[in-house]
């Protein structure tokens, strides 16, 4: 049954945090495998690595370009890249659909054929559907128009942006999957008729690499909830709505830091902590 569009609040996005317990370790709390970035952009990957860790799981790791590589451990060390255990992938964000290569391709695939939950960005949205894994697909309105044309379903970015509610849930029911349709207005909704509204407390989150950010934030929290994921798949869109709701909050915390003030990615992701301590203490 469809439910009519709900606004995710901060109490709702407080019942999908959880502190680590006593007897929990780094693989209890949640890894999460990154492949992302590029030489072109490096930094897609840095800031999506930062603001996961920011988040709460336990480990991190990164598969990417060796470039890509040093960047992300020069900013944050403790970031695993040698392959090994994870429970969910955040894959695409940094990556250009017409410049992916053999070994990335292979990457994103190896990936895929995991079946392990997953998040879906930018340069991975295409491979939507090739999968069976739990997925969440976190396009912007152009991205969306894109993916759909591509999959024969006429659109465009105009009438994507003119009703974003609207095209957010055909591609949930098309495409099988959840979705969180970034703008303003977050759209995050599933197949099962789930559908949540994010609104932006601050529009300077309207800034290149933000997006990453929140990818990030998504992504660990996929990687914590692992195991509820296995059991029902429609907690990725109550974890989608968490995740943005979180994003929003951090920007806000990051503009009100500065003054109100213009804020950037990485303000954003550093705000994070602070966002997650407040809802663990609600």
């Amino acid at each position: 049954m469809t439910t009519p569009w709900q606004e995710w609040t901060a109490a709702d996005a407080a019942e999908w945090i959880a502190a680590p317990a006593s007897d929990d370790d780094k693989y209890s709390r949640g890894v999460l495998g990154i492949v992302a970035g590029s030489p072109d952009y490096p930094g897609a990957a840095v800031l999506a690595v930062e603001a996961a860790h920011r988040a709460g799981l336990g480990m991190v790791r990164y598969t990417g370009p060796r470039a890509v590589r040093t960047a992300v451990l020069a900013r944050r060390p403790e970031t695993v890249t040698s392959p090994g255990r994870v429970q969910a992938w955040f894959i695409g964000s940094g990556i250009d659909t017409g410049r992916r290569s053999f070994m990335l391709l292979g990457d994103l695939q190896g990936a895929l054929a995991s079946r392990l939950p997953v998040v879906l960005d930018a340069g991975a949205l295409d491979l939507v559907g090739t999968h069976t894994a739990p997925t969440v697909i976190t396009p912007h309105a152009r991205e969306l128009a894109v993916l759909l044309a591509s999959r024969e379903i006429e659109t465009s970015i105009a009438q994507v942006r003119d009703a974003p509610a609207e095209w957010a849930f055909r591609a949930a029911r098309e495409l099988g999957v959840a979705v969180l349709l970034k703008g303003a207005v977050t759209h995050v909704c599933d197949p099962d008729g789930d559908r949540y509204t994010i609104t932006a407390p601050t529009h300077w989150l309207a800034s290149a690499g933000t997006g990453d950010v929140l990818g990030g934030i998504l992504g660990a929290l996929v990687a914590t909830h692992h195991q509820q994921i296995g059991a029902n798949a429609e907690v990725l869109t109550s974890l989608a709505a968490s995740a943005a709701w979180m994003h929003g909050e951090a920007a806000r915390l990051a503009t009100a830091a500065v003054g109100g003030g213009p804020v950037t990615a990485l303000d954003v992701a550093e705000q994070v902590p602070r966002v997650v301590g407040a809802l663990l203490s609600r």
